[in-house]
């Protein structure tokens, strides 16, 4: 059962579902689209491995899902606890003939229902910064990731450089919410991303959280100057306590 905080941000995302797609594309001036491109590629061997299986958790209504598919033949799981939001990634999915290759799943990302050492790869983007507790997150794509399996974060960051962050900000704070209201008709929604955004890890920061969690290999890719940022890492042993 979802607490509180959690059944709040589901029925937000679930409102602004039928406008999520465009916002996404004209907020990010489409650049969007090219990170999830970025994100996919990290897990091009999975992917391209028939007996290998891939989760795309909190996969929203299915554009990172897309972009996974074009990289191999591996089936892929995609899995989010917003029912309107996989309503329409289920409709895409029917567009393109891919109900056989792609699985949804309506799941919590914080209890999914998979048992441990289930996936060869998973990639979540823009997902985590809305999980009630990060490194319980962290940890459960641990759990459901084979040994030596992959895992990919595509997050919203910190840009690097201080001019370029201002304007970032203030684009964020004063900006995004008004177009937010405008095109779907729920301002709050995109408060709530700037928000969330401030209170996520930078870059450092959500390196150590998956070191933590138990992933070697740890590393990250600053994209479009650091407004989002690719982190990746292979299930390794948990270090001893």
């Amino acid at each position: 059962m979802l607490s509180p905080q959690a059944s709040q941000i589901r029925e937000m995302f679930s409102l602004i579902a039928p406008r999520y797609d465009l916002l996404n594309h004209l907020l990010s001036l489409n650049v969007d689209r090219r990170w999830r491109r970025q994100a996919a590629s990290l897990l091009a061997d999975p992917l391209q491995d028939r007996q290998a299986l891939c989760l795309d958790l909190c996969c929203g209504t299915g554009d990172l899902l897309l972009e996974m598919v074009k990289r191999g033949c591996a089936p892929i799981v995609g899995s989010d606890f917003s029912h309107p939001m996989l309503k329409l990634g289920r409709q895409k999915l029917a567009s393109r003939r891919l109900q056989r290759r792609v699985q949804l799943l309506e799941a919590d990302a914080l209890r999914l229902p998979f048992p441990a050492n289930t996936f060869d790869g998973l990639a979540v983007a823009f997902g985590l910064r809305n999980l009630e507790n990060w490194a319980d997150g962290l940890e459960e794509m641990w759990r459901v990731l084979k040994p030596q399996g992959r895992v990919v974060v595509l997050e919203f960051s910190r840009p690097s450089h201080p001019v370029f962050n201002w304007l970032f900000q203030l684009y964020f704070q004063r900006v995004l919410p008004g177009i937010g209201k405008r095109v779907s008709g729920h301002g709050s929604a995109y408060r709530y991303l700037h928000d969330s955004v401030q209170e996520f890890p930078d870059q450092a920061q959500l390196c150590r959280l998956l070191t933590e969690a138990g992933f070697a290999e740890v590393s990250f890719r600053n994209l479009s100057g650091g407004i989002a940022a690719l982190h990746w890492g292979v299930k390794n042993r948990r270090p001893a306590a």
